[in-house]
C-alpha cells in the first residue's frame, strides 16, 4: 500500500502541492485528474523521486521511503513518461534490456529472456529489432511500459498516457492498464481525461491549481 502524508511542494514562493494526503491499495488504480497547472505532474514526480517534496512523508507498506535517494535496484516505483524518453539509438529489445543489465546486474541472456516475454505480452514481439522512430505512437507507449515493467516495480505511474491518442489507441491503453491491474500491479495515472479516468480508476483524486 502506498500512502502520501501531508506532501507539500513549492517552486519559489508558489505552492504547487499543499498538504496532499492519499492512499493507494495494492493492485488498485488511482487517477489524478485536473487541468494543466494543477500540480498533477508535480505530484507524480514527487512520488517517483524526480522531485523532492519540501515536507511530508511517502510510505510503502507502512515504511517511509525517500524515492529521491532510493537506489535504483531497490526502487519500487516505475514511471512511464508522456514523451516516453526512449533511447533512439537502441533497438526495441535493447531499450528494455539496458536497465536490468546496468542496474539490476542481470546477465545479457537473462535480460533478453525477460525482454522477449514483455514484448510478447505487449504485442510487440515482431518489433524487437526495430528502432523507436520506426514505431507508431501507441507502439512507443507500449515499449515505454515494457521498459518500466522490466525493473519489476511495485507501483507503476503514468503521465498523461492517452494524450494525443485517437479513440482506438485510447481503448488499447485502457485494456492494457486494466490487464496489469488484474495481475496485481498498483498504478497511478495522471490525466486530464475524466472519461478515461472513470473507465479505469478505483479511486479518483481531483486536483485544482492553488490561487497565487
Amino acid at each position: 500500500m502506498l500512502e502520501l502524508k501531508n506532501i507539500t511542494k513549492r517552486f519559489g514562493k508558489r505552492i504547487i502541492l499543499d498538504n496532499v494526503n492519499l492512499s493507494l491499495e495494492d493492485g488498485k488504480i488511482l487517477c489524478v485528474v485536473g487541468q494543466s497547472g494543477a500540480g498533477k505532474t508535480t505530484l507524480l514526480r514527487c512520488v517517483s523521486g524526480l522531485e523532492k517534496p519540501d515536507s511530508g512523508q511517502i510510505l510503502v507498506d507502512g515504511k517511509q521511503i525517500d524515492p529521491v535517494s532510493t537506489k535504483n535496484e531497490d526502487s519500487v516505483i516505475g514511471v512511464v513518461f508522456q514523451e516516453f524518453q526512449l533511447f533512439p539509438h537502441l533497438k526495441v529489445l535493447e531499450n528494455i534490456m539496458l536497465a536490468p543489465e546496468l542496474v539490476l546486474k542481470k546477465s545479457k541472456a537473462e535480460a533478453r529472456k525477460q525482454a522477449l516475454v514483455l514484448l510478447e505480452k505487449l504485442s510487440l514481439a515482431d518489433k524487437a529489432d526495430l528502432y523507436p522512430y520506426q514505431l507508431s505512437g501507441g507502439q512507443k507507449q507500449r515499449l515505454a511500459i515494457a521498459r518500466a515493467l522490466a525493473m519489476k516495480p511495485k507501483i507503476l505511474c503514468y503521465d498523461e498516457p492517452t494524450s494525443a491518442l485517437d479513440p482506438a489507441l485510447r481503448d488499447a491503453v485502457k485494456d492494457l492498464l486494466l490487464g496489469l491491474k488484474s495481475e496485481g500491479m498498483s498504478q497511478i495515472v495522471v490525466t486530464h481525461d475524466m472519461e478515461f479516468a472513470q473507465q479505469i480508476a478505483d479511486k479518483i483524486l481531483k486536483v485544482e491549481a492553488l490561487k497565487k
